[in-house]
């Protein structure tokens, strides 16, 4: 996500991504910014992510539109790669291998064959460069960017400590007190320093940097939230600058609009700051965005700017300091304690997201739905301050029911909440139903659902595992009290302990008749009518760490991980040990849809993926080294249609995807599709349609098309000549092409008429 350089009237950029034109002369329609490997093409009027580009093999540092021709897109990455797209198309032009790590990127009209480039300096740790990458000419779509030179030494690594001057007569780079400007004609370089001295409420600790559009004037942010406006730099000592004061902490970035009329800052106050004439007394204020701001872009037609934000978020902002709309992505949370759940009825990912909040993300559009406050809590961003939170979360079969655990972060004596939510068809989101508190008397480890039919209410209970060595069941009761606003209410039913031991997992067998519950290094089987102990399992040493029931021809099968680095797997139908295997298993994720059972181990700091039946001892899948980072937890999502195997190995992932979270919030899947394979083709013709202009012509011609099918569904009748009409591909072709690259009239005329006709049918 990376800033614009010398932005000129057809286009800008900016750090959460540049906003791109379809020409010069329409306002701004798309915003293109990084998502992990991947650049999104979004269209600012009907908020569609209309492309997703990929072909990086690591994660994507740096975006830039190409200042010769605006329509076209240069991206780095980790890999060591930059990439040109036409991303109208959404298909690599060039790739330019360079072959060191890319930390940032920079374009400049005024050099059209070479790009800026940050990367690390060899045999220095945290040392960086600011180098000119030569992009070679040729034929070849892969080609070797080799002609390097070195523009600054000792920058730092984020786009935001490096910005280019008006019309890239010199480049600033910002590094802990320390400025430094490079002339490129006279090859002249100033260095200007801050006291390193912190004083109090002072800290002159440079945060990001940005130049004038218009004038020779530089803005840098502070740590300490104040903004100085460098002028004169081209001398070493009479240089100035002024001082503008705010922000109360570190100001993550700035912005000039096109003109340079205006400076906008952001920070951890979750406020923009519009600032005037460079005035510490005329400035504008947007407050309640939600989350610290880190990024700033401001669109060429100055309409529009946008504001990245911690809880990995965008808000696109009117000219006039008005919030239009935002972009909300997976939040990333502090600790996800809840785990990864899927939400029976819309099939979205849930789990914690801002602080008190359950958020409900979907894997479709790679957007939230909605958030639903748990705690419904001030939260107060203060370190050390003891407050509430969201631990656990369990969903009902059909999603009726949602059951919510949260506790403060004492650790002795904790205050906690169980909290049971039914789903409103009115109001299409989840009320509070019951509100329990204390439901254990130490922190709660373990809650699930018996998955069985709703439409008995008898059927439907929770069951509850806690520290205080002891699992509760509660169900549902009718409220006699004539005053209460629901009908049902819960209560517990039955508490079952074994020899003292902490109660720590549970779950029920797929037809809710038996309950296994683990104590430390024990696993007890219940039958759910009775509440009566049908046997035990145990596999010492070590604490059962995961404990699941097989499903369908598997269902007579009990596994459990312990912490000690074993796999076990108990038939229910002779009390013994089947197999067991040493793996050191830190995830095990049932498939709700097949016998499947993902197993994920974390062995020599690289996570690895085993899937296998209960009934066969070796895995039908094993992908060693999934990836780098330690995977902490799994789900498995019902897929909306089966999916066509390619291969036999694949077969576990026809009916359900696996996604897993790592240890740095970063969520990932499995696919045996490409990713050009993975677009639908609704999703590419959509992209399609709204890439190009809407004509009156069309609009017109569209509306009669919906009111002729409307009546047609209206009358019970079949017309073929319609049918046909929207299938043509010359009709299509007439009516989405551009006007200035179509045949003349006379040439279309002969192919339009005949798409036109019927054809003879027989009956």
């Amino acid at each position: 996500l990376c800033p614009p350089v010398s932005p000129r009237p057809a286009a800008a950029a900016g750090r959460p991504g540049p906003f791109g034109r379809a020409n010069s002369v329409s306002p701004c329609r798309y915003l293109l910014y990084v998502s992990g490997d991947f650049v999104k093409v979004y269209s600012v009027h009907t908020e569609e992510t209309l492309r997703l580009m990929g072909g990086h093999a690591d994660l994507v540092t740096g975006i830039q539109l190409n200042p010769q021709n605006h329509m076209q897109l240069y991206s780095c990455s980790l890999d060591g790669t930059i990439k040109l797209w036409d991303f109208m198309d959404g298909i690599p032009i060039k790739t330019f291998t360079v072959g060191t790590k890319l930390l940032a990127l920079y374009t400049l009209a005024s050099a059209e064959d070479s790009v800026f480039v940050v990367i690390p300096k060899k045999g220095e740790r945290d040392t960086f460069q600011l180098i000119s990458v030569k992009l070679t000419k040729g034929v070849n779509q892969d080609l070797e960017g080799k002609e390097l030179s070195v523009v600054l030494d000792g920058v730092g690594p984020s786009v935001k400590h490096i910005a280019f001057g008006r019309e890239g007569a010199y480049v600033v780079s910002v590094k802990d007190v320390n400025l430094q400007v490079y002339f490129f004609k006279r090859k002249l370089l100033n260095r200007f320093s801050l006291s390193t001295v912190k004083t109090k409420g002072g800290d002159n600790r440079f945060s990001c940097v940005v130049c004038h559009p218009k004038e020779d004037c530089i803005a840098t942010g502070h740590a300490d939230g104040k903004i100085r406006l460098w002028r004169n730099f081209h001398h070493r000592k009479e240089y100035t600058y002024s001082t503008l004061h705010w922000h109360h902490d570190i100001v993550m970035d700035l912005a000039f609009t096109m003109e340079g009329t205006r400076l906008l800052s952001g920070g951890v106050e979750s406020v923009l700051v519009q600032w005037h004439n460079e005035s510490s007394c005329q400035k504008d204020f947007l407050p309640r965005l939600g989350s610290p701001i880190e990024y700033i872009s401001m669109a060429s037609d100055g309409v529009l700017c946008c504001t990245l934000h911690t809880d990995n978020r965008i808000s696109i902002i009117n000219s006039n300091l008005r919030f239009s709309r935002s972009i909300q992505g997976l939040i990333k949370s502090r600790d996800v304690k809840t785990g990864l759940v899927v939400d029976p009825r819309t099939k979205a990912l849930v789990l914690n997201g801002e602080p008190g909040h359950l958020q409900f993300y979907s894997l479709q559009s790679d957007q939230q739905l909605f958030s639903l406050d748990i705690v419904q809590r001030q939260y107060i961003h203060q370190a050390g301050l003891k407050q509430s939170d969201l631990v656990k979360v369990a969903f009902s079969a059909r999603g009726a029911w949602l059951a919510t655990v949260e506790e403060s972060e004492e650790v002795t004596d904790p205050e906690l909440q169980l909290k049971l939510w039914l789903y409103n068809e009115e109001i299409q989101s989840f009320e509070l139903n019951t509100r329990i508190n204390t439901p254990h008397d130490n922190h709660i480890t373990d809650m699930c659902f018996r998955d069985m039919d709703e439409l008995g209410d008898d059927s439907l209970i929770l069951v509850t595992t806690g520290r205080d060595c002891v699992f509760k069941v509660w169900v549902m009761v009718e409220d006699t009290d004539p005053e209460a606003q629901q009908s049902v209410s819960w209560s517990c039913d039955f508490v079952g302990s074994y020899h003292n031991y902490q109660a720590t997992n549970c779950c029920f067998s797929e037809d809710g008749s038996l309950l296994a519950v683990s104590f430390e290094e024990t696993v007890t089987v219940w039958d759910s009518l009775t509440w009566d102990l049908k046997c035990t399992f145990c596999h010492p040493p070590g604490n059962i760490r995961n404990i699941c029931f097989g499903r369908l021809t598997c269902s007579k099968y009990l596994i459990g991980a312990t912490d000690y680095g074993f796999l076990c797997c108990w038939n229910l139908l002779t009390c013994a040990l089947e197999w067991s295997a040493h793996l050191n298993v830190v995830v095990l994720q049932p498939d709700p849809l097949s016998e499947h059972i993902a197993a994920i181990s974390w062995l020599s700091k690289e996570s690895s993926l085993f899937v296998f039946k209960p009934n066969e001892p070796r895995p039908i899948y094993i992908q060693r080294n999934l990836c780098k980072e330690k995977i902490l937890l799994a789900a498995f999502v019902p897929r909306d249609e089966p999916e066509n195997a390619s291969s036999e190995k694949y077969l576990w992932l026809r009916k359900s995807q696996l996604f897993f979270l790592t240890d740095t919030q970063e969520l990932m899947t499995l696919s045996t599709m490409s990713l050009e394979e993975r677009l639908t083709p609704s999703s590419k013709q959509l992209a399609v349609e709204e890439s190009l202009p809407v004509t009156p012509f069309s609009l017109l011609l569209g509306k009669h098309r919906h009111q002729q099918a409307q009546e047609d569904i209206d009358l019970g009748k079949l017309v073929v000549h319609n049918k046909q009409e929207q299938a043509s591909p010359a009709v299509k072709e007439l009516l989405h092409t551009p006007a200035h690259v179509l045949p003349s009239a006379s040439f279309l005329c002969t192919i339009f008429i005949n798409s036109l006709l019927i054809s003879k049918e027989n009956k």
